[in-house]
């Protein structure tokens, strides 16, 4: 029977790699290219998986939104570089009780610094189009991804944040960074209330590029319809600096 690394990675066709930071830390990630003998630079996304896909396994990150994104980016003929990092078991992208109804930006995880550590390394591997970086996530990497845009805005074409949470004091640093996010009406893990509060303080800090979508009756799992939906890819891979 083949094994949960094996199965996942050969079915999306992912190179399972490791990152090792100056410092000589360590994290697994999966990548992959796709159409890259298309004309022009690439372009870049960084996905955070959930709590649940934490390990050390280097596949367990694909289980949610690497069908998606590479059909879509398949079916539309897009050159674009795939990168899932994999969150050490017992670590976290942002340190941060997830059902809290609040938190102030913590100290930046380590976890965190590596994936973004490991996304310049690759920008400048393939010489990515740096006006296309763009980054998403779930639950946990839903405040992973509203956290790496919080201290590195200028770094990202667009956000695409499904279910996570943020620190409402930042929105002013996001007002010109286009963000799509998603939450369930019914969301008992990350309170939905999170998403709602960043949004509207990205709204008063004056905001135009918020699109909100909550999903009803859905419980937790808002990204399924988040995801499923190509006008998100399209919305995302559309975005450039």
């Amino acid at each position: 029977m083949q094994n949960t690394s094996d199965s996942l990675s050969k079915k999306y066709n992912m190179e399972q790699c490791v990152h090792i930071s100056a410092e000589g830390q360590k994290l697994n990630y999966c990548r992959r290219q796709l159409n890259p003998d298309l004309p022009g630079a690439t372009s870049v996304l960084l996905f955070l998986h959930g709590a649940g896909e934490r390990g050390d396994d280097n596949a367990k990150q694909l289980y949610h939104g690497a069908a998606e994104v590479i059909s879509w980016c398949e079916r539309n003929a897009r050159k674009v570089l795939l990168l899932f990092p994999q969150c050490p078991e017992g670590q976290q992208w942002v340190n941060t009780p997830w059902g809290d109804l609040r938190h102030d930006l913590p100290e930046e995880s380590e976890s965190l610094k590596l994936a973004l550590s490991l996304l310049e390394a690759e920008i400048q591997k393939v010489q990515a189009d740096r006006s296309r970086i763009y980054i998403s996530g779930i639950s946990m990497g839903g405040y992973g991804t509203w956290d790496a845009i919080s201290r590195y805005p200028e770094l990202f074409a667009a956000a695409f944040p499904v279910c996570g949470g943020a620190d409402t004091a930042q929105a002013p640093k996001l007002i010109n960074l286009p963000i799509l996010t998603f939450h369930g009406d019914s969301d008992t893990v990350v309170p939905t209330s999170r998403t709602r509060e960043m949004v509207e303080a990205l709204k008063r800090a004056g905001s135009h590029h918020i699109t909100y979508h909550e999903v009803p009756d859905c419980g937790h799992d808002s990204w399924f319809t988040a995801f499923r939906d190509d006008t998100s890819w399209e919305w995302l891979f559309s975005q450039k600096k």
